[in-house]
């Protein structure tokens, strides 16, 4: 054939992958068409469920086009007789996506409820079937703490969520809430399924560090300060995703670790140095995300400090410096050993990272500017900022801690011997 009569052939990287595209009912459900385009032209079979809203904004025609497949619709309709189809599609689908998500199938769904087909369909998927959500709904309802404690426990059950980006919605208020741009959610999608095809930690044992330590006054107060664990469960449940054995030792955490990670709680910074110290014997990597208070009490009181006690209405606390863990974890580091700091800064960032790095003898470190919007504590999204040993760096977007979780990973790979 002659040269200008060749033709390329597109990439498929979702070939023989089956997807169940969820649309819930939203404004935001057309997108959901490119969605499915997009998926189709890399590959992907998808398998397109439309909740009785999302019929009010979109039709099964536009969807049987692209998908080239039944649209499910209702559960007591059944495409194939045959087969139960709520029962074949979840036992056949590779991934799910629900893109749009609305506050009410993030509520039905939070609730187990199997009231309509999409989500019948949910709740009949086999255990480690990935489930990726794009959230779309006015700004107020996405910030209601109803929706927000069903995204809290969805994520705990291991739902994905694709954060929705802020701007002019279409009731024309403005903020969060808006769906994911259409690139975005097709880059989720094509990020989690390589997720599982890379298996690149299995059989090492990954040690991670996460929350806040308390160090007691009395046996009421304690020192401590505002990290939330989340960054350090988001890379505890990377690692294991991605076939590490995880010990994750953990002070006061407001994030939920998923099963499959042994959990070792440590309230002091002492507490933690000894449980740290037991698992990196046998640790191939060591990542030290905690929030290690750098002062404790000398003396706590072993009874409750009461106010007369207080001269002048002030009161005087002796503080002694904690042990330094991840230093002296590097202290101990022998050959085939990774050991992965963190430096959450509020000025001089690279410089202050820098000198961690070569202080503490770590191979990497992840430094992150807390005063920074969407970068501070007990948020489910960061901004960091990857920092070999030799003092070259890689500055990661915005974005969700489970993804930057990832970003970190990618690198710490490369360490390993």
């Amino acid at each position: 054939m002659s040269a200008e009569h060749q033709t390329e052939t597109a990439p498929q990287p979702l070939a023989g992958k089956s997807i169940l595209l969820g649309v819930a009912g939203s404004i935001a459900a057309y997108r959901a068409a490119d969605v499915c385009s997009q998926l189709g032209k890399l590959g992907a079979r998808v398998t397109v469920c439309l909740t009785s809203g999302a019929l009010k904004f979109v039709g099964e025609a536009t969807f049987r086009a692209l998908s080239r497949n039944p649209v499910l619709t209702d559960v007591f309709v059944e495409p194939h007789q045959e087969r139960i189809a709520h029962i074949d599609v979840a036992q056949s689908a590779d991934l799910v996506l629900v893109s749009p998500a609305s506050a009410n199938v993030l509520a039905r769904l939070a609730s187990g409820m199997a009231d309509d087909m999409l989500t019948a369909c949910i709740l009949a998927l086999p255990p480690g079937i990935p489930i990726l959500a794009a959230p779309a709904m006015n700004t107020h309802m996405w910030n209601n703490p109803a929706t927000q404690a069903n995204v809290a426990l969805l994520a705990s059950r291991g739902v994905e969520f694709i954060d929705p980006g802020s701007g002019l919605l279409a009731c024309q208020d403005v903020g969060k809430g808006r769906l994911a741009e259409v690139e975005t959610i097709v880059s989720c999608v094509l990020t989690r399924f390589a997720q599982m095809q890379t298996m690149d930690l299995y059989g090492k044992h990954v040690v991670v560090t996460a929350g806040a330590t308390r160090e007691p006054i009395d046996p009421v107060r304690f020192l401590t300060n505002r990290s939330s664990g989340k960054m350090g469960v988001a890379l505890a449940a990377a690692a294991c995703a991605r076939g590490a054995q995880v010990t994750l030792i953990a002070g006061a955490i407001t994030a939920t670790v998923p099963p499959g990670i042994t959990l070792v709680s440590a309230e002091t910074a002492r507490e933690m140095e000894a449980a740290c110290n037991a698992a990196f014997a046998s640790a191939d990597i060591f990542i030290g995300a905690a929030a290690v208070a750098d002062y404790a009490v000398a003396n706590p009181s072993a009874v409750k400090l009461k106010k007369p006690d207080a001269i002048n209405g002030t009161l005087t606390l002796e503080l002694v410096q904690n042990p330094d863990i991840i230093a002296g974890i590097g202290k101990r580091k022998v050959a085939g050993q990774v050991v992965i700091g963190f430096a959450a800064e509020t000025d001089n960032l690279i410089p202050n990272a820098i000198q961690k790095i070569q202080k503490k003898n770590l191979d990497l470190i992840a430094a992150n500017d807390v005063t920074a919007a969407g970068a501070g504590f007990d948020l489910d999204t960061n901004i960091i900022t990857i920092i070999r040993r030799d003092g070259s760096s890689v500055a990661l977007p915005l974005m969700s801690k489970h993804q930057a979780a990832n970003r970190i990973l990618d690198e710490v790979v490369t360490l390993l011997p």
